[in-house]
């Protein structure tokens, strides 16, 4: 019998745990409790792993031991662990020693952690009910969390199978919760397509500005095969950003700086007074975002609207704008995940994708099935942008864009379609080859797009119909006539039979 735990046995135990809070606490706010203790369990199990290592290395030498634990990646300070909670989890104010323990931690770790607990709060009585209700579940969650079955040491589980526990989590929630609770997650079909259009090499850095819980620039950074990159993100809900901030740290990827921030109006990747520059930018924004600062945009002190001022009521084309401006010149690549306005809608935005396309910074159009997320129904397009194709870049020749009708290319599910590793490698064998199919992708030039008034609505390119079967009207009537002297034969025979039987008609 293996003592190793595998990838369903931790997810099955982790969500059984989040029955202490289900129907008590909303699912937006109960993902920050299960997520935080999920990751403090971790840390614990981990540090606890390394001071038995050095327990048998270095024998009764305790200050050798704490120096050498001081080199770890993080300290875990006295008393803060998850089973120091577990031991006084039947105190009165076992609220007040959880948050006592997490801003030890943070102090403790102001380089990786700092300002990650901040927002949440587990004596908080808005949250987690009056003193007595808050105890029992905060008692209940230690010891779900305490079980046999979520001993997280190194030497049980490997830190691929925490990771994705995490972002098992991330998309239960996501999924339980509908939108409230969606917007910080996207679909991993979605965000393992994005990551590969995007096709980051080593050296790369990556960005996602609107990164949510950070999982998206998990499958960007993955693909690059080797630790030769750099993460980068910003995201405006704080209680996301720490999320993301744990994400990263459980993915052993933090080293990736992550800011709180609002990208559009506050963006704080900068250096000096410029935006920072990156290889590769990635991202799954909020669609149609209302009142997203239109009215400030006209003074950004980065320029970044030059092209146009998107509508205050939508914000799509703000956070593509955005994207392109920090994306390196002449080598840059954008992959950004929208609604399908973006492609038609006139006004403002039309000026600003004429204005993108004249520039031929236009890659590719991709558009995907509907009801992938759990926030919307509708279905979405991917957006490339190759900053590589302006002049003096390596495709600076290349002028055509090409469109791919994968709307088609999923498998029913009960709540949500997902696109499997069939339908995802069908669409990057047709990008990287830019290949056309009929009824699936076309390469369109400059001069057709131009004909279409610069309006990227697939099916003006991609013509998916399909011809009815014909149908032969005098076959038909032939057939009804049939049947219908049958029918007559028929009542005969039945009317014969109900009057044997004495039945009158």
């Amino acid at each position: 019998m293996t003592d190793q735990l595998t990838q369903q046995q931790v997810n099955q135990t982790a969500w059984a745990a989040c029955d202490t809070f289900r129907g008590v606490v909303d699912a937006g706010q109960y993902k920050d409790y299960i997520l935080v203790m999920l990751f403090l369990k971790y840390i614990s199990d981990l540090w606890n792993d390394h001071v038995e290592t050095y327990r048998k290395q270095f024998g009764g030498d305790e200050a050798r031991i704490r120096r050498r634990l001081e080199r770890e990646r993080f300290v875990l300070p006295e008393g803060a662990s998850f089973y120091d909670l577990y031991n006084r989890r039947n105190e009165a104010n076992i609220g007040e020693l959880i948050n006592v323990a997490l801003e030890k931690i943070e102090d403790t770790n102001r380089s990786k952690l700092e300002g990650v607990f901040r927002n949440i709060d587990f004596n908080s009585e808005a949250n987690l009910g009056k003193v007595k209700d808050r105890n029992r579940r905060l008692k209940n969650v230690l010891e779900d969390f305490a079980k046999p079955a979520l001993d997280l040491r190194p030497s049980r589980v490997t830190e691929d199978i925490i990771g994705e526990c995490y972002i098992y989590l991330i998309s239960r929630f996501a999924s339980d919760a509908g939108k409230k609770a969606g917007e910080f997650y996207t679909p991993s079909a979605v965000s393992g397509l994005l990551a590969k259009l995007a096709d980051a090499k080593p050296g790369d850095t990556i960005c996602d500005p609107a990164c949510g819980s950070g999982s998206l620039l998990i499958k960007a950074a993955q693909e690059v095969g080797s630790d030769n990159f750099a993460l980068f993100g910003q995201e405006v809900n704080g209680a996301t950003w720490a999320l993301a901030r744990m994400n990263m740290f459980l993915h052993s990827k933090d080293a990736a700086r992550i800011e709180w921030c609002d990208t559009l109006n506050s963006p704080a990747l900068v250096e000096g007074d410029h935006l920072m520059k990156f290889d590769v930018v990635v991202a799954n924004p909020p669609f149609s975002l209302d009142k997203w600062g239109a009215e400030h945009a006209g003074n950004d002190q980065f320029n970044r609207y030059w092209r146009g001022i998107p509508p205050k009521s939508k914000g799509d084309y703000a956070f593509i704008t955005h994207m392109i401006e920090i994306a390196k010149r002449q080598r840059g690549r954008v992959a950004v995940v929208v609604p399908h306005g973006v492609l038609f809608r006139g006004g403002a935005e039309g000026r600003i994708r004429q204005a993108l396309i004249e520039d031929n910074l236009l890659d590719a159009v991709i558009g995907l099935p509907a009801n992938l997320f759990t926030t919307t129904g509708i279905p979405v397009a991917v957006l490339i942008f190759d900053r590589s194709r302006e002049q003096g870049g390596a495709n600076e020749a290349r002028k055509d864009v090409l469109f791919i009708d994968a709307s088609k290319e999923f498998t029913p599910g009960k709540t949500q379609n997902v696109m499997n590793e069939d339908h995802i490698a069908k669409v990057l064998e047709t990008y990287r080859g830019r290949t056309e199919i009929e009824k699936y992708s076309h390469l369109a030039s400059p001069a057709e797009i131009f004909e279409n008034d610069f309006n990227l609505n697939l099916p003006r390119y991609v013509d998916t119909f399909e011809a009815e079967e014909e149908i032969d009207v005098a076959a038909l009537q032939q057939d009804i006539n049939r049947i219908e002297d049958e029918l007559v034969e028929v009542r005969s025979k039945m009317a014969g039979y109900l009057k044997e039987l004495g039945v009158n008609v």
